[in-house]
């Protein structure tokens, strides 16, 4: 199993955080069987090409599946570091992911779309594919409502992450979190929120200035490589100083 080997090699440890669970539970082997199927609803086609041509065609789904199968392992990974850090298994943890993994699959084909969409655009402007076929895809009228769909999703995944790490804070003194362990929980808390706000802030963009603004409500996204590194520039320094001071 993957989670086992990334265990071993301790992929994903943080001096600043000791693990509690150092093996997959049941809950994590079913959430995986579930991300292994929304993986195969974004394979870009079950048939080897017969022509060069088909060829192309299922090259140009690539990128598009490139786009969601990292958007997909961003999810799990996060998953995969809550287990380890928490080894939280009650039935309110159970819930919760069992909505996060419902998320996952009701959304994969909206986000394969729209990313299969934003990819056709580029190719079809340096001519590996056809652009008026991408545009067709979709009218003018229906990008909001697009846009609406995907952050919807978006918001959802990290509203999730974020009562997942409400739980675990709230838990902070059964689970004996040191000072620095507190400071990276309440660093991915506001890494969830932040993620949320993104999401309310594209949906708004939506609403007020509707398809012509539909564009800014994407490129909106652009700012969570930012607010992640800022948020997790100032919290890890926090806990950094928290860690040296219990040595």
């Amino acid at each position: 199993m993957l989670r086992e080997k990334l265990i071993n090699k301790k992929i994903g440890s943080d001096k600043h955080f000791n693990w509690r669970s150092h093996e997959p539970v049941r809950l994590e082997g079913f959430s995986d069987a579930v991300f292994a199927f929304a993986v195969t609803l974004l394979i870009v086609s079950l048939e080897v090409p017969k022509t060069f041509d088909e060829l192309l065609e299922t090259m140009r789904g690539f990128l598009a599946f490139g786009f969601c199968f990292s958007l997909l392992v961003w999810i799990w990974y996060n998953q995969y570091i809550y287990f380890r850090r928490f080894a939280l298994n009650d039935g309110y943890v159970f819930a919760l992911n069992a909505l996060l993994i419902f998320v996952v699959l009701f959304y994969i084909y909206p986000l394969k779309f729209l990313f299969t969409f934003l990819a056709n655009i580029p190719l079809g402007l340096i001519g590996w594919g056809k652009l008026e076929d991408s545009l067709r895809m979709i009218r003018a009228d229906q990008t909001p409502t697009l846009m609406i769909i995907y952050s919807i999703g978006y918001l959802l995944v990290f509203f999730v992450l974020l009562l997942l790490y409400l739980h675990a804070y709230k838990k902070r003194e059964l689970l004996e979190l040191s000072s620095s362990e507190i400071i990276v929980t309440k660093s991915e808390i506001q890494s969830s929120a932040l993620n949320i706000g993104i999401a309310l802030l594209s949906i708004f963009i939506v609403l007020i200035g509707g398809a012509t603004f539909s564009a800014w409500a994407g490129w909106i996204y652009c700012l969570v490589g930012p607010a992640m590194a800022i948020n997790g520039s100032i919290m890890g320094k926090k806990a950094k100083r928290a860690f040296e001071r219990n040595i």
